[in-house]
Order: structure tokens, then C-alpha cells, then sequence
């Protein structure tokens, strides 16, 4: 990307060119490779924040013009949302949530009332889209191959044998760990043929691309997304299951509270349709803004440009991380069309929390390490068995990686200062071979 473009670009946000201080180089501008775990703020968002925070008010509990320009606010941006999704209202809903796991574990709340039913994930999931089902349900699991891709062929397989009991399948849009994109249309025609729902974990994906709720025909329709804010550039700690109107109507809510009640008797209450069944208590208005400026600002930037320049910083990154010994990369480091940019990888003869704490004390790099709340995927690009999970902790402790994530932001002279941090934490602390 063009040099003054990307200045422009970063200038749109909040605080990622604010100085930290390094111990023996004083303050200097950090590099926040950290963008799958949370998002630094759009200034226009937090401007937006301010500007309906001076009109703050109860949202559908008062008469008076600040309550009802948050409730019509509130209303608005749950509309641009459903647009943005190509969610049309009278097939789908969108609940206002706190994140993407509290989405998810009130999907499983709401829509299972059998333990016999299957629902299908993969062992490619976020431990939101994993613990929330056990114990629920009967859950199943696609596996990974080598390279730790989801082994989409052995859906139709499960289906087929689970026939008429699958209900679910729920599967990550984008891996958290490696970046790999899943084929959620070829999920969701599967699914649908035998009779299941599709539910996609979007936290990793709406960042890095457009989504729309309708495929190209209606069996590649998705039946349920959930999703964070804070992954999309925006604080305020919200998110949102876009899901079918007419299941949400016909389930009763997994919350009960003020606020999702047409009447209540001595002896019972009649609920008011979804959404408002869903969203009991005051709602997260600033959230909602928040979101809802956040999702603007990406459309204005544009989606072609957010992909291409992380195609081509995260390409400069695994071919720098190529050439440099005692690097190992975990999964396809060279048929990467599927990858956002996501990368993990260890150094050998050092562990991933050195790796991590060594980044942040000599060049202000953020990263994450450890098993990225997906242990059981981390263990498997690992090639770690269950059956030696014990031992292995017992020796080296809980398996894990450390993982570069990138940002709409982020630039090749961030990639290239990295690259040449991990060239010096590898000549200077790695022990010298004899």
C-alpha cells in the first residue's frame, strides 16, 4: 500500500502511535501484534461515544427526548448491523450481547432442550465454541489434518451417520490460531441438506472480511453468526448473534429480567417477540454505537484494502520468518490464499513465555503466547496426543505458541522491525551451538 495512504489509515485510530516505555531505549512507539485477542478504537468511534453520551438516557423506559433518542439510536444502529450482514428482517433478528462467547453460550442455552441432540463442531474451535456445548448435548467433532485445516470432506460423513439427530453444526469462521479460513457456504449446504442449522463464530472473520447472512442460494444461507466488538475496533464491551427470527420467537429467553415482558401475572407472563425477549436489563447503548461507527469506519476504508494489504504484509512476514533458523511455523506457511494473518510459531531452545516477554522489554512488540483459549488445536499443530498431555506438562508445562495477529494498521516496517527483533533475541539468548 501507498505509504501516504497507510499514514492515513492510522491516523484514523486511538492511541497505537503512543509511546510505552522500554527498559534502556526510554519511551518509543510500541507494535500491537496483537490484533486477534483486541482492536484499538476508531477515533470517530469513541467521538461518536461522546457525542451520544450528551443525549444519554433510558433506552424504551421513558418518554423523555434523551431516552428517546437512545432509543431510537439503539434501534438504528441494531438496523445498519442487520443491513451491513445482508440479514433481511423478516427471516433474521440481531441480539445485543456482551462478546462472542456469552453469544454463543446463550445459543446453546437457548436452542438445545435435548441432551440426544448432535451438534457437530471441530476440534479448530475457540474453547467459546466448545465448552459451552459440552455437557448439553451430544457433540461431535471434525478433525484437523497435518497442516491443521478442518477436514471439511468428513462433514457429509458425520451427517449421514448421525442423520436426523444433527441439529447444529457450529464452526469458527477463521481459526484464532493459525487464520484459516473455513468454507462456511459448503458447511452450510451440508448442513441444511440434512436438516441441521449452521451457526458460525464470526470473531475471527468480520474484521478481515464482508459477510453476508445470504449465499448465493438459500441452502448456503447462515442461520446464526455471533460476533465481538472488541475484535472490530471497537471498546465498550459488545457483540451480536444475527440469528433466525422465527427460533428466537418460538424459544423462551435464557434471561429473564425487566425489559422482555408484555405483562406479567401473579401466575405467569406473556414475553414480547425477539428482540426484545432476548435483551432484558438496560441495554449496552455505547456498545451499540460503538459497533455500529466502528462497522462504518471499516466500509469506508473498504474491504479491498483491508485484504490486500494483509495479504501483503503477512506474505513479507512468513518469508522473513522463513529465513531465520531455530524458527518453527505451525500450519501451511505456503498455500496461504486460505490465511488471514495470523501466524504462530516457536524458538527452538526457548520457551514461547520468554519469546513474548523478550518482544515486549526489548521493542515494545505486543504478541500473544500460550494456547490461545484453543488448547485442544494448539495441542494438535503441536503433535501433542491427549494420551502424553500429562507428561509433557509435567516437563515442559501447558503447550503452546506464540502468535502474531494483524490489524487494518499495521505496516511492512512494523513486520520488518519484528523480523529483525527476533534475529536478535535469536543471536543473543539462544545458547550458542559448540
Amino acid at each position: 500500500m501507498h505509504k501516504a495512504s497507510m499514514e492515513k489509515i492510522r491516523d484514523l485510530f486511538v492511541g497505537i502511535d503512543r509511546k510505552v516505555t522500554v527498559e534502556g531505549r526510554g519511551k518509543i512507539v510500541p507494535i500491537n501484534f496483537d490484533n486477534a485477542a483486541t482492536t484499538p478504537a476508531f477515533k470517530r468511534v469513541l467521538k461518536r461515544v461522546i457525542e451520544c453520551s450528551e443525549m444519554y438516557g433510558s433506552i424504551a423506559r421513558g418518554d423523555g427526548q434523551k431516552s428517546q433518542f437512545c432509543s431510537d439510536t439503539y434501534e438504528e444502529c441494531r438496523k445498519y448491523i442487520m443491513n451491513y450482514f445482508n440479514a433481511p428482517q423478516d427471516l433474521y433478528t440481531a441480539i445485543f450481547t456482551d462478546n462472542t462467547t456469552m453469544g454463543i453460550n446463550r445459543l446453546s442455552n437457548i436452542l438445545i432442550k435435548d441432551r440426544d441432540d448432535v451438534v457437530i463442531t471441530t476440534r479448530m474451535e475457540h474453547h467459546s465454541n466448545d465448552l459451552p456445548w459440552r455437557g448439553k448435548c451430544n457433540l461431535k467433532y471434525l478433525e484437523v489434518d497435518d497442516n491443521g485445516r478442518v477436514k471439511i470432506d468428513d462433514l457429509e460423513e458425520m451427517l449421514i451417520k448421525y442423520c436426523g439427530k444433527v441439529k447444529y453444526v457450529t464452526i469458527s469462521g477463521a481459526s484464532n490460531v493459525t487464520g484459516y479460513l473455513n468454507d462456511i457456504r459448503r458447511a452450510a449446504r451440508l448442513a441444511h441438506k440434512y436438516g441441521a442449522h449452521i451457526i458460525v463464530d464470526g470473531a475471527q472473520l468480520v474484521a478481515h472480511k464482508k459477510i453476508s447472512m445470504l449465499g448465493v442460494k438459500s441452502d448456503e444461507n447462515i442461520d446464526y453468526l455471533v460476533f465481538s466488538a472488541h475484535k472490530m475496533y471497537a471498546p465498550f464491551g459488545s457483540g451480536a448473534i444475527i440469528g433466525l427470527k422465527k427460533t428466537f420467537n418460538y424459544y423462551p429467553p435464557d434471561i429473564l429480567g425487566g425489559g422482555i415482558v408484555y405483562m406479567v401475572r401473579d401466575d405467569g407472563q406473556v414475553y414480547l417477540d425477539t428482540p426484545e425477549k432476548n435483551e432484558p436489563g438496560t441495554p449496552n447503548f455505547f456498545g451499540a454505537v460503538a459497533m455500529a461507527q466502528a462497522i462504518k469506519d471499516m466500509e469506508t476504508i473498504g474491504f479491498r484494502t483491508i485484504e490486500e494489504n494483509e495479504k501483503n504484509i503477512f506474505s513479507r512476514l512468513l518469508q522473513g520468518m522463513k529465513s531465520i533458523d531455530n524458527i518453527r511455523l505451525y500450519g501451511d506457511c505456503k498455500n496461504i490464499d486460505d490465511r488471514l494473518g495470523i501466524m504462530v510459531f516457536n524458538i527452538d531452545g526457548m520457551s514461547y513465555e520468554e519469546v513474548g516477554e523478550r518482544l515486549a522489554n526489548i521493542r515494545g512488540i505486543a504478541v500473544r503466547q500460550g494456547g490461545f483459549c484453543a488448547h485442544p488445536y494448539t495441542r494438535r499443530l503441536l503433535g501433542i496426543n491427549d494420551k502424553d498431555l500429562d507428561e509433557y506438562i509435567g516437563k515442559n508445562g501447558i503447550p503452546g505458541m506464540v502468535r502474531v495477529s494483524l490489524g487494518i494498521y499495521n505496516t511492512e516496517k512494523e513486520v520488518d522491525i519484528f523480523l529483525d527483533t527476533i534475529e536478535y533475541i535469536c543471536r543473543r539468548y539462544l545458547p550458542k551451538n559448540k
